[in-house]
């Protein structure tokens, strides 16, 4: 659960299409939160493939999904629905803000 907003990056630090992995010790939350600079803006998800437990912020964001660089399932970035095998369960999302030129987590209800 993240208890607080958190910044995370600068607008301009994460390219289009492109994603960062967001620390336990920065965000707040007990595992790895993937950051994706989208064509819609900002998306988080957890940061571990379903599949194989690889990190998704290695993966492209592309039309509102993530695909994971190892096997390519896929993920819908806004609601965190598996959308292509082998990726079979659903991914955390969580709510992001843009504040200027700074990328915000925002404060989650529960995990």
């Amino acid at each position: 659960m993240i208890e607080h907003p958190v910044k995370v990056a600068r607008v301009g630090e994460i390219a289009p299409g492109k994603g960062v992995a967001v620390p336990p010790e920065v965000s707040g939350h007990p595992t790895p939160i993937a950051l994706f600079h989208t064509e819609d803006g900002f998306r988080a998800v957890d940061d571990t493939c379903t599949h194989l437990g690889a990190s998704l912020a290695k993966g492209g964001a592309v039309g509102g999904e993530v695909a994971c660089w190892l096997h390519n399932g896929k993920f819908c970035l806004d609601t965190g629905e598996a959308t292509l095998y082998p990726a079979r369960a659903s991914l955390t999302t969580f709510p992001v803000e843009v504040r200027g030129d700074e990328v915000w987590l925002l404060p989650t209800t529960g995990d």
